[in-house]
């Protein structure tokens, strides 16, 4: 097989591949045959017609058939005997059949960035303390407190700051309702029936729950919120938003006593020593995963400042596509609407780019890594990981196997693997350095 390469610029290169007559010509022979022996040709029995007959009739399928077998394997061919780092493929063209049934054709391909590799063993990193102290074990307990809270009636008087109100409201602008002005905002903004709502500076809109002080149930107010020139929803951004409150109810919240009638209630059948022993031991093993990302992080950020170079522009401008969609859906899941999401495009184009250019550099510098130690996806690995997403979305093995071939998934999730693999084996080897002690400042007499 002759191949020569031509270096083109943005990282791509174009191969000129050609295959020997007798390595087509036997290939030829093999397809010819299967099409001789099922062929109906008038004139001649299944399988009886002469070769001449068949290659003039199906030459186009024969040369396609011979496409489909030798181009993919051949390039890989050609990959493999110039030693070229190829990340992907972006055309194959101009495929031609000599006379003598010699086989050419051309392709273009992504080469990966060439740079060298620092020492990455012993990476230093700066680790976070896994022990859990009590007054951490004290915050759990007393957020689990807050959520078993209960809410009593505060009769004959009016609201006070810390209160907790359920209220009928709903707002305008010059008259008209906010839910005709921008039906597209948060239902909130428009107004609400049984709204609970605790009444505390700053909270929910400008000066809202300081209009509530006094007020009582069964009580009707108006008032004025002026909306800052900044609110992120244009049509009501710089106005005066007029709302209509009733006050239904003022609730106390109250919060049950820190014994063992809140561990029942909390956990039943434990006490509260056994609930403080659960805490520690969910703190811990958090405090575990926290010690595992900052690892990985410092990891990164270390070869990322010890290794430069430029990404290749086609795969910089996919994934930057990619990771757009992906901060696009994560947005529209917080309830951020198509509207406010085309205002702040260029923020989000931005922030795509960086995602973009942070993670294929990773990916780049991770590959070569696992090239150099020889880390490879064992079938092993692949099954183990397989299960695991499986039980994850509660279904077979063999249903995720299946779901990931027909989306073309598999080799995204080899590759997933392979990056974790390595990412595993440069935190195992990381030197871990102390922390440093911020400096206490000495007070002046």
């Amino acid at each position: 097989m002759k191949v020569d390469v031509e270096k083109q610029p943005d990282a791509t290169s174009k191969l000129y591949i050609e295959l020997p007559a007798e390595e087509v010509s036997k290939e030829w022979d093999t397809v010819a045959n299967n099409f001789a022996r099922f062929a109906k040709i008038p004139g001649y029995r299944p399988g009886k017609a002469p070769r001449r007959v068949i290659e003039a009739k199906f030459r186009k399928e024969i040369q396609d058939e011979l496409t489909k077998k030798l181009v993919s394997k051949s390039y890989r061919d050609a990959i493999e005997q110039k030693k070229l780092r190829v990340v992907s493929v972006t055309n194959v063209e101009d495929v031609q059949f000599g006379e003598d049934k010699s086989m050419r054709f051309r392709a273009t391909v992504v080469t990966a960035p060439e740079f060298e590799l620092p020492e990455y063993k012993n990476i230093p990193v700066q680790l976070p303390d896994t022990k859990v102290s009590d007054g951490e074990v004290d915050a759990a307990l007393e957020r689990l407190r807050d959520q078993s809270a209960d809410f009593v009636d505060v009769p004959e008087r009016g609201t006070e700051m810390e209160d907790f109100v359920v209220i009928d409201f709903e707002g305008s602008v010059d008259g008209k309702p906010i839910s005709e002005i921008a039906p597209q905002a948060s239902k909130t903004l428009h107004g609400g029936k049984k709204f609970w709502l605790r009444v505390a500076p700053d909270n929910f809109m400008p000066t809202f729950c300081e209009q509530l002080v006094g007020q009582k149930p069964g009580e009707t107010r108006l008032m004025m919120v002026d909306l800052p020139a900044d609110f992120p929803v244009k049509e009501l951004a710089g106005k005066r938003a007029t709302y209509t409150v009733t006050l239904g109810e003022i609730k106390q919240k109250v919060l049950p006593a820190l014994d063992d009638a809140l561990a029942e209630k909390l956990t039943p059948g434990k006490t509260l020593a056994d609930v403080r022993h659960m805490i520690e031991h969910d703190l811990e093993h958090e405090k575990e995963h926290e010690l595992e990302r900052a690892k990985e992080a410092q990891v990164v950020k270390y070869l990322h400042e010890k290794i430069q170079f430029d990404l290749p522009p086609v795969l910089l401008r996919s994934e930057t596509r990619r990771a757009l969609g992906e901060l696009v859906q994560r947005n529209r899941q917080r309830g951020i609407t198509d509207e406010m999401l085309k205002e702040k495009e260029k923020e989000l184009v931005e922030g795509a780019g960086g995602l973009a250019a942070h993670r294929l550099k990773t990916n780049f510098i991770l590959h070569r890594i696992a090239e150099r130690e020889k880390i490879e996806v064992t079938r092993d690995d692949f099954g183990a990981r397989i299960r695991d997403e499986a039980e994850r979305y509660n279904i077979s093995a063999e249903k995720m196997r299946k779901e990931l071939e027909e989306h073309d998934g598999l080799d995204g999730f080899a590759e997933q693997i392979l990056l974790g693999k390595t990412l595993d084996f440069l935190k195992a080897n990381v030197s871990v350095q102390p922390s440093v002690e911020p400096a206490v400042s000495e007070q002046k007499s």
